[in-house]
């Protein structure tokens, strides 16, 4: 039980042939191919970039030193004026 002998396998392919018939076996044979072929090499790439190791920079950089900030940056600096009502924009 369980396992299939050769003449369930001839029966399915029988069953395969009367269905979709000899013209199209190919064709799907042939489509099914590219499929598992463009599977495998997509698994393939996916497999390749998690096996290369990925750090985030918190874990490469050095702590930056302090910045100083110059004297026009610790200015504030004016409000924009929004335009008013009847005011043309440019």
């Amino acid at each position: 039980m369980g396992t299939f002998s050769w003449t369930h396998l001839l029966i399915i392919a029988l069953l395969f042939v009367l269905l979709f018939g000899a013209k199209r076996l190919p064709d799907a044979a042939r489509g099914l191919g590219r499929s598992l072929r463009i599977f495998k090499s997509e698994v393939g790439q996916m497999q390749s970039e998690s096996a290369t190791p990925t750090t985030t920079p918190a874990q490469d950089a050095t702590p930056a030193p302090p910045q100083q900030l110059s004297a026009s940056a610790a200015q504030p600096q004016p409000p924009v004026a929004e335009p008013q009502q009847g005011q043309k924009t440019l």
